[in-house]
């Protein structure tokens, strides 16, 4: 298991820009895959980003893809998300999740795939 603190969340203007930082415990930061899921009021928490060891694979939900970023630095233990061209569909509280390597038959985009989660930070995007 792994500590993960989110912070970087606000209120911010459509169109505009926000960056989320987790900071996570654990020697072995490294070898985590990490990931954001958001989840908005009345609505299930969903996948929004994964990045995985060196960070040269990173996926993305449809919705986010071209306007959202995700980045780490493993020295830091920290993962990133830059969120950019905001929404007001993207209000919703964003989670920071850790997970391992490799899951057998668990694809990176389902909640399952994660052993530790964060408390959650507030994004709200007014129009």
């Amino acid at each position: 298991q792994v500590q993960l603190v989110e912070s970087g969340g606000g209120l911010v203007q459509a169109g505009g820009s926000l960056s989320l930082s987790c900071a996570a415990s654990g020697r072995t930061f490294s070898s985590y895959a990490m990931a954001w899921f958001r989840q908005a009021p009345g609505k299930e928490r969903e996948f929004v980003a994964a990045i995985f060891w060196s960070g040269g694979s990173t996926y993305y939900a449809d919705s986010v893809k071209g306007r959202f970023t995700i980045s780490r630095a493993n020295a830091k233990n920290t993962v990133y998300l830059q969120m950019n061209s905001l929404e007001p569909e993207d209000t919703a509280v964003y989670y920071c999740a850790a997970g391992p390597p490799s899951y057998s038959g668990v694809d990176y985009n389902t909640r399952q795939r994660y052993h530790s989660w964060g408390q959650g930070t507030q994004v709200t995007v007014s129009s």
